[in-house]
């Protein structure tokens, strides 16, 4: 009798967000085994936001179930990075994409990497985390809805907190479904 054990299926997600947005610390919630970070002092205005930021990539994997195994990329949010996010997209089945509720640009800061984005977001393969909401419940996130719905865009929005492994896995898994109903196999 052979008794094969199936090999993970390796599907690859990006989180992606603006500087400050919460990604590096939404791949190291999520992650199962030490994460890979590319961490630098910034030398420019983001020194006045926060004392390091991603200049390449964060790395990290998640282990949905014994069969699925998520390698989970955080793109850097300074644009003058942004030659990164091409080379970080190829092969992506996902992308979430976390939003600031407390920037007074959040909508200006999403469509930067709506356009980056965008020939994932046209196979629906976008899943939009907003973070740090100023108001409570489901009412807070109508805008976001009716920006995308505005946009003839279908794109889950969920409350995320980046430091909840709950709350990233949550994110992962819609974006993966998103994936999966835009292309099933």
């Amino acid at each position: 009798m052979n008794s094969r054990v199936a090999a993970p299926q390796v599907r690859k997600v990006l989180v992606a967000g603006s500087v400050g947005v919460g990604k590096t610390t939404a791949v190291k919630s999520a992650s199962d085994e030490p994460i890979l970070t590319t961490e630098a002092q910034p030398t420019d205005v983001t020194r006045l936001q926060k004392d390091s930021t991603t200049i390449a990539m964060d790395f990290s994997v998640i282990w949905l179930d014994d069969h699925v195994k998520v390698h989970l990329y955080g793109t850097p949010g300074q644009e003058r990075f942004d030659f990164m996010w091409g080379v970080l997209s190829q092969g992506a089945e996902g992308v979430i994409l976390l939003a600031d509720d407390t920037s007074s640009t959040v909508f200006e800061e999403m469509q930067v990497y709506l356009d980056a984005f965008e020939s994932m977001i046209h196979k629906r393969q976008l899943v939009l985390g907003v973070t740090r909401l100023r108001h409570q419940g489901d009412r807070a996130l109508q805008p976001y809805r009716d920006y995308f719905s505005n946009r003839q865009m279908n794109v889950p929005v969920l409350e995320a907190d980046p430091r909840s492994r709950h709350d990233i896995i949550v994110l992962i898994r819609a974006s993966l479904a998103t994936a999966h109903l835009a292309h099933p196999s």
